[in-house]
């Protein structure tokens, strides 16, 4: 694994479409990402699927996600995509672009710090807040307050990650935007200290 940069570093079978991507990005083996932004420090692991997303700094994407799953026409007569992949079927018909831009319109957002566990799936215009953890398996249908920890089919609380106050102090402190030499001289105390100790010093 080589030292990341300025430039992303993409696995080998990728699919990366009209996506953009910050500092220290790493996108993991096999997977796909579709119009979609990745924000400096911020990765996926192999095989996941990512569409029409905002990916926060230092996000941290675990295997086989699907974020922001795009949807299909499931109240016209058919919900199959010749009616917007025409182009597949038929010589003469063009494929539906208002479609494609209804889909593009629909923007899941992923805040900074946040852990989405294994299997994770996000549905699109669902916004997940700054530190929230998504445990292995679930399902996000609604937004996800920040520093939250959530869990199952459909994904709901199951706790805070901090005692109170705690969350709101990180936020405060945004940590995710300091340069990078800040971050390499704080590094010690990112390993050491617990989150209250952190603020103490650094809040």
């Amino acid at each position: 694994m080589p030292t990341l940069g300025d430039d992303p570093f993409i696995h080998p079978g990728c699919m990366v479409v009209a996506s953009h991507f910050g500092r220290f990005c790493e996108v993991g083996e096999g997977s796909r990402v579709l119009h979609s932004t990745f924000e400096d420090y911020a990765y996926c692991d192999r095989l996941s699927d990512i569409a029409n997303t905002t990916v926060g700094k230092f996000a941290n994407i675990a295997a086989m996600t699907r974020i922001g799953p795009t949807d299909h026409p499931w109240r016209n007569a058919s919900l199959h995509h010749f009616l917007y992949r025409s182009s597949y079927y038929w010589e003469d018909a063009e494929d539906d672009p208002a479609f494609f831009a209804a889909r593009q319109a629909r923007r899941t957002v992923i805040g900074p710090d946040t852990w989405l566990g294994h299997g994770v799936i996000v549905k699109p215009e669902v916004t997940i807040g700054a530190g929230a953890i998504i445990a292995s398996g679930a399902v996000v249908t609604k937004d996800v307050p920040p520093y939250m920890i959530m869990a199952g089919l459909p994904a709901t609380p199951l706790r805070p990650r901090y005692a109170p106050g705690v969350g709101d102090r990180m936020l405060e402190l945004a940590w995710w935007d300091w340069d990078h030499a800040r971050l390499r001289a704080a590094l010690p105390d990112f390993r050491a200290m617990p989150a209250e100790a952190f603020l103490e010093k650094y809040g």
